[in-house]
């Protein structure tokens, strides 16, 4: 539902619509009496602003979905909803009673889409641009009261409430699940978090019509590498355009029908919430490898490469201009030579300095800040070190 896995669209098929199909038969043929989907905001929302919406809405046209995560899991939720009240193959007493819960984004500790990927991009420096303006407002839903809304429903499926004639409440509806407070995604979760974790907050706004348009072509290039998507070496695009919808695009619900029906409140607030996501990636960065953006990786690489051409290989096309330039720095070739000489030995006693202080205060990790500083020198180095003073 986020990144390269959105171009994807017969996965995203196969797994949401397949899958649930799969999973239907199983409780037609087992006779199972309650069934909870997990759906999502994206079946009545495709780009266009709702403000407080509600379960009256409409689906969002099918074929008007700019990604297959929220065309496939309109799809699977129409299918959910329809089995409702079907009766098991063994047993036409025994009913299938089914719901669906559209949660907002999710945010918590553990949460493996939407954040870990930010963060990534934080660390490379990537992550340096809003989307929308601050008055651009979207729900969020804490893991707690997501578990909370999906217990709630499966409640709502017992088929022996008095006064409902054996049909259960929740049968055949849908809910959506949210905390209640719609806010802005760069200024309630991203810029905090990014602050406790030492990244720099987005400072460049981006209009969300030129976003689409950037968008737009990393889409266009996620498509044309299509066969390799899963492949590991295949990077995750900058952005793709239903992400810019749903953080550019006001949407947000109104969790009143889940809260009259089921009984469904919030139990931790957005600020508990924030706090221990946040404490969470706080520790979890603790425990990983640290170090600094794609830029200095860049400056670095083509600079020792520069000087590695200069002083070793000969000047034949392009690499005439590297050794003019270097010999106007540095006036002669064997000063050219002993600079780059020096350069490596510093990249290597820094790399091994690294390995025995990583030993102390990162064992887990010390291979890796070897290797990262025998790369970048005290560009690394000072990662570790301000992790040692921390």
């Amino acid at each position: 539902m986020s990144g390269k896995e959105m171009v994807q669209a017969g996965r995203a098929d196969e797994v949401n619509i397949n899958g649930t199909c799969n999973v239907l038969d199983a409780c037609h043929e087992h006779g199972v009496r309650r069934l909870v989907y997990v759906s999502t905001y994206n079946v009545v929302f495709g780009g266009k602003p709702i403000v407080n919406g509600n379960e009256a809405l409409p689906y969002f046209p099918i074929e008007d979905h700019v990604d297959a995560y929220g065309r496939s899991k309109s799809v699977a939720e129409q299918l959910v909803l329809k089995s409702n009240g079907r009766p098991a193959k063994h047993d036409r007493s025994t009913r299938l009673y089914t719901c669906a819960i559209r949660p907002a984004a999710i945010y918590g500790p553990g949460e493996e889409r939407h954040l870990p990927r930010i963060l990534r991009l934080a660390k490379l420096g990537l992550a340096f641009f809003r989307i929308g303006g601050p008055d651009v407002k979207t729900d969020w839903v804490y893991i707690d009261n997501l578990v909370l809304a999906l217990i709630l429903a499966s409640m709502g499926l017992l088929d022996d409430i008095p006064d409902r004639k054996g049909i259960p409440v929740a049968a055949g509806q849908a809910y959506f699940i949210c905390d209640g407070s719609p806010c802005n995604t760069f200024e309630f979760i991203i810029s905090p978090i990014f602050q406790s974790l030492g990244y720099s907050v987005p400072r460049v706004t981006l209009d969300t019509s030129a976003a689409l348009a950037i968008s737009r072509i990393f889409l266009f290039i996620s498509t044309l590498f299509y066969p390799w998507l899963d492949s590991k070496w295949m990077p995750q695009p900058l952005i793709l355009p239903a992400e810019v919808y749903k953080v550019g695009v006001t949407h947000y619900f109104s969790f009143l029908k889940a809260r009259n029906e089921l009984g469904y409140v919030p139990m931790v607030s957005p600020r508990e919430g924030l706090a221990a996501t946040i404490s969470y990636w706080q520790e979890q960065k603790r425990r990983e490898l640290d170090g600094p953006t794609i830029f200095t990786w860049l400056a670095v690489t083509i600079g020792m490469l520069a000087i590695f051409s200069a002083a070793c290989l000969p000047p034949v096309g392009p690499l005439k201009w590297v050794l003019d330039i270097h010999l106007f720095v540095f006036r002669s070739l064997l000063v050219i030579r002993l600079v780059f000489a020096a350069a490596v030995a510093a990249h290597i006693g820094e790399a091994v300095y690294a390995w025995f202080l990583a030993k102390k205060v990162d064992p887990r990790n010390a291979a890796g800040w070897f290797w990262q500083t025998f790369a970048l020198g005290f560009f690394s180095l000072q990662y570790l070190l301000k992790r040692v003073r921390g």
